[in-house]
C-alpha cells in the first residue's frame, strides 16, 4: 500500500482540513510551548472536531510532565503520542494510545538495525538534529542511509519537501512526516505545496514483498 502521511504543526482548521482532504493519514498537533506552532487545548479543540474520523491526531510533546500529557490526551481525544525530546523509557510506558519516540540525528549519522529494535516505542521518528529546536527545522538528512533498515515502524521525517518526498516514500517507512517542508511561515500551511507534497509520496509504489504492517503493543493499529 501506498505509504502513510503524517502532516505536522497544524495550527488552523483551514490547514487540517486541507490536509485531510488530500489524503494525509495522520495530523500533528504542537504542545511545546517555545515553538512558534504550539497549540493551547483550547486553540487545538476546534481541529480535533474537524479531523476527527477522518485522520488521526498525534499530540507532540517534549519533555512534558505526564499530567500535562494526560490533561492533553483526555481532553482532545488524541490518537497517538509523540515524545520528541530527552525522554526516558518511563515517561513513555503505560500510555492507552501508541507511542512514537522520536531520534533526533545528525544530518549524517547513521543507524543500524539493532539500534532501532531496541527502542521501546510502538514507533519511531527519525528527525534531524538542531541544537536549540525540537522538531520542524526543515534541516534535511542523508536518506540513502536508511535503505538498509526495517522501516516497517518508522515515521521518516527531518527536511522533507514536495521536493524530495518520493525519495524518502521510496524507502517502504510506516509513514512519512512533513511540517516547515510545506508552509509559508511557521504554522502555515501552503496549499500548493501541501499538495505536490502528498501526490509525490503517493505516486511512490511500495516495492513487492515489503514487510507486513506493525502491530503496536498499547493500542489498535492507526490506519
Amino acid at each position: 500500500m501506498a505509504v502513510r502521511i503524517k502532516v505536522c504543526g497544524i495550527t488552523r482548521c483551514e490547514d487540517a482540513e486541507l490536509a485531510v482532504s488530500l489524503g494525509a493519514d495522520f495530523i500533528g498537533l504542537n504542545f511545546y510551548p517555545p515553538s512558534p506552532r504550539c497549540l493551547t487545548i483550547e486553540s487545538a479543540a476546534p481541529i480535533s472536531r474537524a479531523v476527527k474520523g477522518r485522520a488521526r491526531l498525534v499530540g507532540v510533546f517534549v519533555n512534558a510532565t505526564r499530567a500535562y500529557i494526560e490533561e492533553h490526551l483526555e481532553s482532545l481525544e488524541l490518537e497517538l503520542l509523540q515524545f520528541h525530546g530527552d525522554e526516558d523509557d518511563d515517561a513513555l510506558r503505560g500510555w492507552r494510545v501508541p507511542v512514537i519516540r522520536a531520534l533526533r540525528l545528525h544530518s549524517d549519522e547513521a543507524l543500524d538495525a539493532l539500534e532501532l529494535h531496541e527502542i521501546r516505542a510502538d514507533f519511531i521518528l527519525i528527525d534531524t538534529f538542531h541544537p536549540q529546536l525540537f522538531g520542524g527545522t526543515g534541516r534535511a538528512r542523508r536518506l540513502d542511509a536508511l535503505g538498509d533498515l526495517d522501516l516497517s515502524r518508522v515515521f521518516v521525517s527531518g527536511g522533507l519537501t514536495p521536493d524530495n518526498v518520493a525519495v524518502a516514500a521510496a524507502l517502504n517507512p510506516y509513514a512519512i512526516d512533513v511540517a516547515s517542508g510545506v508552509e509559508t511561515a511557521a504554522g502555515i500551511k501552503d496549499a500548493s505545496k501541501l499538495g505536490s507534497f502528498i501526490a509525490n509520496a503517493r505516486s511512490s509504489a511500495v516495492a513487492p514483498g515489503s514487510p507486513p504492517e506493525p502491530r503496536p503493543r498499547n493500542a489498535k493499529l492507526p490506519r
